[in-house]
Order: C-alpha cells, then structure tokens, then sequence
C-alpha cells in the first residue's frame, strides 16, 4: 500500500512537471503585424518585450495555459514619426496602456497543430478571440486577424488612411 502511495506521488510530482511554466526568450519573441496604408500600401512592424506564463504540454493540454503581455511601447514600423503617431492616445495610447496581453481560456488539439481561445485586451477593451497555431522545436508560432475599431485603435482615421484589420503573427520562444 506505501508502495502505490509513493508511486502516485511520483507520478502527480510528474506530470505537474512537464505542464510547469516554460521561460518565454524575450530576445526572440516578436509579434509581427501588417496592415494597409494609405490605401495602397502595406505597413509592417514590430512587438517586442514579450513575458508572462507560457505552460504548454502536448499530452496535457487541459492544464496548458497561457497569460503573456507585450510591451506597447516596444512598437516599431522603422518609421520613428509613425512609430510616434502609434503610441499616441489617437492608436495605441501606451501612457495610458503599456501591455497588450492574451490569457488563454483554452487550448485544443486541431487537424494542423493547435488552437487556443482567450481574451485577448488592447487599450482596456477586452474580446474573446481563437488563435491557431503551431508549437515545433520549443517555438510557438499562431496567426490571427485583428480588427482595430473592435479595440478602439485610431477610429478618427478611418478605413482609408489606415486599414481595418491587421494581420498578426506571434512567435514566442521558449528556452528548453
């Protein structure tokens, strides 16, 4: 009987290991977004400063979870006067919000890697959304498509000058 008590305790101690927090490598995480400009062009840029819990196990994935921010401060489109306009009360109003951050809900198994769904909040609003993604080689990799008015993201500039919906690339590294 102490036998079986010491092995369930081992296996419990266990599998609370492999589901424990994975340190996030804040040099090479990046969220990578794009949006149109103007109309006729692309606008590209850059998240950095990405941190917060990052516990994912592909056997366990009911106690997987994730609780990550990025800095919005961090933005940068390689243009420091948009970066500017970009940090202002008018986008992302960083004095006022200085994380953009996702806590996960859930996270499932899908036919090509996973899905994860939480809130996801920028400049105060919060909205549910569902992020697909891969995780290979200690690299989490997820798309999503971002509507900007949902998060009250430069809604005196209309859809002409700046885009409606954002496409967002995450990658978060975690170190082994």
């Amino acid at each position: 009987m102490k036998l079986s008590g010491v092995f369930i305790v081992l296996f419990l101690s266990l599998n609370s290991f492999f589901v424990s927090a994975q340190t996030i490598d804040s040099n090479k995480s990046v969220v990578n977004f794009k949006i149109t400009g103007g109309a006729i062009f692309n606008v590209k840029g850059t998240f950095t400063g990405m941190q917060g819990d990052f516990n994912f196990n592909e056997t366990d994935l009911n106690n997987s979870s994730f609780n990550i921010c990025i800095d919005a401060q961090s933005i940068d489109t390689d243009n420091s006067k948009r970066d500017a306009d970009l940090r202002s009360a008018d986008f992302f109003d960083v004095e006022t919000y200085s994380t953009i951050c996702y806590k996960s809900d859930s996270v499932t198994k899908t036919s090509n890697g996973y899905s994860t769904t939480g809130s996801l909040t920028i400049r105060g609003v919060t909205n549910t959304v569902t992020i697909p993604f891969t995780f290979k080689d200690n690299r989490f990799e997820g798309d999503i498509e971002i509507e900007r008015l949902d998060y009250n993201i430069g809604e005196d500039y209309g859809s002409f000058r700046v885009g409606k919906t954002a496409s967002v690339t995450i990658i978060c590294v975690v170190k082994p």
